[in-house]
């Protein structure tokens, strides 16, 4: 894991967010990206002054956030960019490999009922790259166990379990695959990856209508310190995630979750 992303937004949680991205890196060696987007109005009327305005604002706001994190000994590149929040993000990804993705649940301004916000929700919806979802006001400790729940067991790209890897070796971490077959589940979802297999300390089995509804089933059995999902195609995260915000009642995670994306 060398490059993590962290966009910067107007939450309140802008602070702590990139402190645990920080945190993280200097555990495992890698570089910090911390993006702020802005958009633009059109040109026209005479709007310069005011684009200009826009800029410098969010500048100010990135700046502000950088001085109230400890970077420790950890490099940290802050960059405003202009556009929509997903176009920016892939934009930055095709230039700077990025590794994992670091985001806040939800903006200060949502309801309590909010578990995922629209901007965050977009970037997992929209772009695939792996993303870690850090509770609000969260520092980051070593993860001792972490819980990975799955209906498919097939993962024919490596990369996809990179992510998994990267901090199973950088933390020691030990992994506890659940495999969930639901009414939905076929003969080659049972099949589960040797990658997936060699990764794992335990392996249970559980039959349930989603696989939330299985992590919720085996969350206090496990007592991870962290949950990993994976996005497919098609099952109940995709539902989930067709629009931007998630409802507490429909999904909540009370720690730091996973989210890796198979396209």
């Amino acid at each position: 894991m060398k490059n993590i992303l962290v966009p910067v937004g107007s939450t309140v949680n802008a602070v702590s967010n990139l402190q645990y991205a920080i945190d993280i890196a200097q555990e495992v060696g890698a570089f910090v990206y911390a993006i702020s987007v802005f958009q633009e109005f059109s040109k026209v009327g005479g709007l310069t002054k005011v684009n200009s305005i826009i800029k410098e604002d969010t500048q100010d706001h990135l700046n502000y956030v950088l001085g109230e994190v400890d970077h420790k000994d950890v490099t940290v590149i802050a960059h405003p960019i202009k556009g929509g929040v997903v176009e920016s993000v892939e934009r930055f990804h095709k230039h700077v490999k990025i590794d994992l993705m670091i985001l806040s649940p939800r903006s200060n301004s949502l309801k309590e009922d909010v578990y995922l916000g629209a901007v965050s929700g977009k970037l997992i919806k929209s772009t695939n790259i792996p993303a870690l979802i850090v509770p609000e006001g969260a520092n980051f400790t070593r993860p001792k166990r972490m819980l990975m729940a799955f209906k498919s067991g097939s993962f024919p790209k490596k990369k996809t379990l990179e992510p998994v890897r990267a901090i199973l070796d950088s933390f020691k971490t030990k992994l506890q695959l659940l495999h969930v077959e639901t009414p939905e589940t076929t003969e080659e979802m049972r099949k589960v990856s040797g990658k997936l297999k060699r990764l794992g300390e335990t392996y249970v089995q559980s039959e349930n209508l989603t696989t939330f509804q299985a992590v919720i089933e085996h969350f206090q059995s496990h007592d991870p310190d962290m949950v990993c999902f994976v996005r497919r195609k098609r099952g109940f995260f995709k539902k989930l995630w067709e629009k931007n915000t998630v409802l507490k009642k429909e999904f909540y995670i009370s720690k730091p979750l996973l989210v890796l994306s198979l396209q």
